[in-house]
């Protein structure tokens, strides 16, 4: 199989419908088989405002009780991964929306609620994951759009899923049927060491340096799971992956995570 291209938006791109449709007319013209995750938080938040359920996150991790397990299955199976779909098929990318509980493509466990409960929240073993259907998928020319969704089989329950940690495991399973690039896409050219300063990127980072950038605070919030995940794809057979903007997606620019070889244990 030719080499695969995942990749993943998070929910400032689906908001916009500008930067989406950007976006969709780039990911169309990559060349090859690929699979596309996106996120979908912003939407989420702003419903539950709306029905006055409240919303909790905790190192970017929202915490999902039953009441946003039915908001975000709304939000990101329903809305957003529509206007996903649309937008590709208007720039001829012949998409497929997907969660991971469709054909039983991404199973998953509720994480235990110690030291933290997360609620109805998932963890993915990328073993786990359907390969062989999203190889099947890719070779009828399909394009699939996967929304953090999972499933819990044994407890027969629908799971919210980090997107990063969706992507991550996607690709790693990607990565055994063919060569595999990861690539997070979001409002900034990469991971910024000042978020209000565009000329601060960090182009390179490392376990070791991402130790030392999240115990100083340089990186914090929503950006540890991206980067936590980027690291896990690595070691798991990944050359590398790449974070930038939007629409960077046909450069080369950004910030590429690497596992360098004395650091392949930390």
């Amino acid at each position: 199989m030719a080499e695969i291209t995942v990749v993943k938006i998070g929910g400032n791109v689906v908001d916009n419908p500008v930067a989406l449709e950007h976006f969709a007319a780039d990911f169309a013209a990559l060349p090859g088989r690929k699979i596309l995750i996106h996120g979908g938080g912003k939407e989420a938040t702003r419903l539950s405002a709306r029905l006055d359920i409240p919303t909790t996150m905790i190192e970017g991790r929202r915490v999902t009780s039953a009441e946003t397990l039915d908001v975000v299955t709304m939000v990101y199976a329903g809305l957003v991964n529509k206007r996903v779909v649309a937008s590709l098929q208007t720039h001829g990318c012949n998409a497929l929306g997907l969660s991971g509980v469709d054909g039983c493509l991404i199973p998953a466990v509720r994480r235990s609620p110690v030291p933290v409960d997360y609620g109805f929240v998932g963890d993915i073993n990328p073993d786990n994951v359907n390969a062989g259907f999203i190889g099947s998928l890719l070779n009828a020319g399909i394009v699939p759009v996967f929304c953090a969704l999972a499933y819990d089989r044994e407890a027969s329950t629908l799971l919210n899923c980090n997107a990063d940690s969706v992507a991550s495991a996607v690709a790693i399973a990607a990565s055994r049927l063919a060569t595999t690039s990861l690539t997070y896409c979001f409002e900034k050219d990469g991971v910024m060491a000042d978020v209000e300063n565009p000329g601060s990127l960090i182009t390179s980072i490392t376990p070791s340096s991402f130790a030392e950038l999240k115990a100083d605070g340089t990186v914090n919030g929503g950006m540890l799971p991206k980067i936590t995940n980027a690291i896990a794809a690595v070691k798991s057979g990944l050359e590398c992956v790449r974070i930038c903007r939007s629409d960077m997606l046909l450069s080369d620019r950004g910030t590429t995570i690497t596992v360098p070889a004395d650091e392949a244990e930390c």
